[in-house]
């Protein structure tokens, strides 16, 4: 089973909100998945980005693949640099 790390959509029509979750790769995009780990609105200026750190750090060091987006987030919020610090120590 590969996990990932991807977002989910929600809110209303023109006015997306997206939670950030961890799910199974087969999963539907907004279907079925394994834990909450952050939110992300674009509708905020700046857009709002807030990932549980602790809980992020758990699922990317049991193998989750963060998708192409939810990496460029985590770029933009610091969070991953802290991450892979914590992997080199």
């Amino acid at each position: 089973m590969a996990v990932t790390i991807r977002l989910a959509r929600f809110g209303a029509k023109k006015r997306p909100f997206y939670r950030i979750v961890v799910a199974d790769s087969r999963a539907p995009r907004d279907g079925r998945f394994l834990d909450r780990i952050g939110t992300y609105d674009p509708n905020q200026n700046p857009a709002g980005i807030h990932f549980e750190e602790e809980k992020t750090r758990k699922w990317m060091n049991q193998g989750a693949q963060p998708s192409q987006t939810v990496m460029s987030l985590m770029k933009q919020c610091g969070l991953l640099q802290k991450v892979t610090e914590a992997e080199q120590t």
